[in-house]
């Protein structure tokens, strides 16, 4: 029990530095558009002041209080250390990678930042230790409605990105290609991660799992 309880803990805690490594990454190649999110926090924090990290928190609180609003289920541990360490890990990230030096390089930090955040997602999820609050959000209407993965990501980010421009939030060719395949890239993630789990723990079933992994995506 307890193995199964650290190996858990060990997908979550890797999935998010993974996923903070790729909105670092997408943050060096900023010159192309941010995403959906970061587009609403800095249209919020040119709006209304503050700071883009602490509007990103304000967020993240709020969306957690509708959350247990609507399931009547207080947050999980791993939604709280979500909205703490993926920002403590995108800080150590940021100051420990240089810029880069080209638009080649721009391009090319860019992408593999968008493949990073959607495999990062699809490993800290599938831990099942408590998402955070906007992939809560996400989970919870796939719950709801019966979508796809991807369908319902790009949902939120399109709903999410007219919101942040409309506040004067940047926007560029990278936000659409963020929002539009992020959530495709969390859609093959989920499921890998989920059979990759399932065979570290030495389930029995693992046939089983690998069905509802796949149901899930």
């Amino acid at each position: 029990m307890m193995r199964n309880y650290v190996i858990r803990w060990s997908f979550f805690m890797i999935g998010l530095a993974i996923m903070a490594l790729g909105i670092t990454l997408t943050i060096k190649g900023q010159k192309l558009g941010i995403s959906p999110w970061d587009v609403l926090h800095v249209g919020l924090f040119q709006q209304f002041g503050l700071t883009v990290g602490s509007w990103s928190i304000i967020m993240g609180i709020l969306i957690i209080t509708v959350l247990v609003i609507m399931t009547k289920k207080p947050p999980r541990v791993g939604a709280i250390l979500n909205m703490v360490l993926v920002g403590v890990f995108i800080d150590f990230f940021n100051w420990l990678l240089p810029e880069p030096a080209s638009w080649t390089g721009i391009v090319v930090v860019f992408l593999l930042g968008i493949v990073a955040m959607g495999y990062g997602v699809g490993i800290y999820v599938s831990a099942d230790m408590g998402t955070g609050p906007r992939d809560s959000v996400m989970m919870l209407l796939v719950e709801k409605t019966g979508w796809k993965i991807s369908r319902v990501r790009r949902g939120l980010d399109i709903v999410v990105l007219a919101a942040g421009f409309g506040l004067g939030g940047p926007v560029g060719i990278g936000t659409i290609i963020t929002a539009l395949f992020v959530g495709t890239i969390v859609h093959l993630s989920l499921p890998q991660s989920t059979i990759v789990l399932n065979r570290l723990l030495d389930r029995k079933q693992v046939i089983e799992g690998e069905h509802l992994a796949s149901k899930k995506a």
